[in-house]
């Protein structure tokens, strides 16, 4: 009997069919990066760099002679914040050798405002009451309340806390201001070396 011919190892032989090779993914990105070096240089050479610009100011001419005398301070308070919570005051302008300075607290400093502030809160607590039935609107009750506020004869506080006064102080003082309706109010950090004198004398007693 003939024997069938066959492969060794069970066949496949001359008729196994062989795998493809897989592509290499890589991708060389030296172009791209030499492009990107080639486009960022040639902005940088053409674009225009900025050039500072000066704007010319024109002042006006000072009058000729002695300047023309101040206003006469009308309803201003001074409030100097220091050590101990203390606080001193003193009313409308500094005068060499007449003002004197007096002691107070937080406790008290809401009455001397409400006090001195009077006749604006009266206005504002009326602006309130038309507010309040609908009379004007919320636009116009801050419109009004600000120009009774920036009045000339509205009361006019300056704040000069020294180097021994809290932050905290200084915190607590303008939440009186909102308070009691004064709407003119500045901080100074400078204290005039007259007022500095009669402070120190002050803080002495504490």
């Amino acid at each position: 009997m003939a024997d069938v011919p066959g492969g060794e190892g069970g066949g496949g032989g001359r008729h196994q069919k062989k795998r493809a090779k897989k592509g290499n993914t890589r991708i060389d990105m030296t172009p791209m990066v030499d492009l990107a070096f080639l486009l960022l240089t040639f902005f940088i050479l053409t674009t225009t760099m900025y050039k500072p610009s000066t704007l010319q100011l024109s002042f006006p001419v000072p009058p000729e002679g002695p300047p023309p005398p101040l206003d006469k301070v009308n309803n201003a308070l001074t409030l100097f914040l220091t050590k101990k919570d203390a606080i001193y005051y003193y009313k409308d302008a500094f005068k060499v050798g007449e003002t004197q300075i007096t002691a107070t607290n937080f406790k008290d400093v809401e009455k001397l405002l409400i006090e001195l502030n009077k006749p604006t809160i009266e206005k504002i607590n009326e602006l309130s009451k038309q507010l309040n039935e609908n009379k004007i609107t919320e636009a116009v009750y801050d419109s009004l309340k600000n120009k009774e506020q920036g009045k000339k004869e509205a009361l006019f506080v300056i704040i000069k806390p020294d180097k021994d006064a809290r932050y905290r102080n200084m915190i607590d003082i303008v939440d009186e201001m909102d308070i009691t309706g004064v709407g003119k109010y500045a901080v100074q950090d400078t204290i005039k070396a007259d007022e500095q004198a009669l402070l120190d004398i002050e803080k002495a007693k504490l």
